[in-house]
């Protein structure tokens, strides 16, 4: 089975262009899609009723949604392989703008919303600098300049990727990507035992992590990072 894991920030259009991306795959793959939220979504539905694949919501509730499907991957994979798939999509929320859900084993692919101004790509993180593929979307929104130096901007953060400019409404450039996760998107091994990030990802070992609601200082274990930088281990 292969793997293509697409993050990228809300509202970029990642399930527009997985849509058009596996519509143009259907005759090769038997695909299926995880979509990976926090509170809420519908986009399963649509993958189910547009493309007629198997397709599953997986929400991460007051978890970061890129902890949870790594904490998932084992999980997906053997949901994908139950429905008879060939090729798993994950698709994940990425809110924090820090995790970097790719592994090893995948092809990376980054949605990257263009009207987000030209010092975004610099701004997201991980995220877009491990990505196989970065997908410029929403280009007609913005003017050719604007796109150029966008498109620019990735390719200094993300120097090795393969940049796409795509449009989720039409479809214009998810070709291109059908043909990529065809030729470049991994076999995954027989276990995922030796399957890691490609990044680690950001500290979650405080007590606001497991409820803490107090702010004052005192009240605080764990890592801690302090306003000038300074990083410290509080607890047993």
């Amino acid at each position: 089975m292969k793997l293509v894991i697409v993050s990228g920030t809300p509202g970029s259009g990642k399930t527009s262009v997985i849509l058009n991306a596996l519509e143009r795959l259907l005759d090769q793959y038997n695909p299926a899609v995880v979509k990976v939220d926090c509170l809420r979504t519908d986009d399963h539905e649509v993958y189910r009723e547009r493309l007629g694949i198997p397709a599953t919501d997986a929400l991460s509730k007051d978890m970061c949604p890129d902890h949870f499907a790594a904490y998932n991957l084992e999980h997906m994979v053997r949901w994908a392989e139950e429905h008879g798939a060939d090729l798993l999509v994950v698709e994940t929320a990425g809110l924090c703008l820090r995790c970097a859900p790719y592994v090893d084993a995948c092809l990376g692919v980054c949605v990257a919303d263009v009207t987000l101004g030209p010092n975004s790509p610099s701004k997201v993180g991980p995220f877009l600098q491990t990505a196989d593929v970065v997908c410029v979307n929403k280009g007609d929104l913005v003017s050719q300049a604007e796109r150029e130096v966008y498109v620019r901007k990735v390719a200094e953060v993300n120097p090795d990727c393969r940049v796409i400019e795509t449009n989720g409404l039409t479809g214009a450039g998810c070709e291109l990507l059908a043909r990529l996760i065809e030729e470049e998107a991994p076999e995954l091994p027989n276990t995922l035992d030796e399957v890691r990030l490609r990044e680690k990802a950001p500290l979650a070992v405080c007590t606001l992590c497991v409820g803490e609601t107090r702010v004052a200082e005192r009240y605080h274990r764990g890592v801690l990072r302090r306003i000038d930088g300074f990083t410290e281990y509080r607890g047993e």
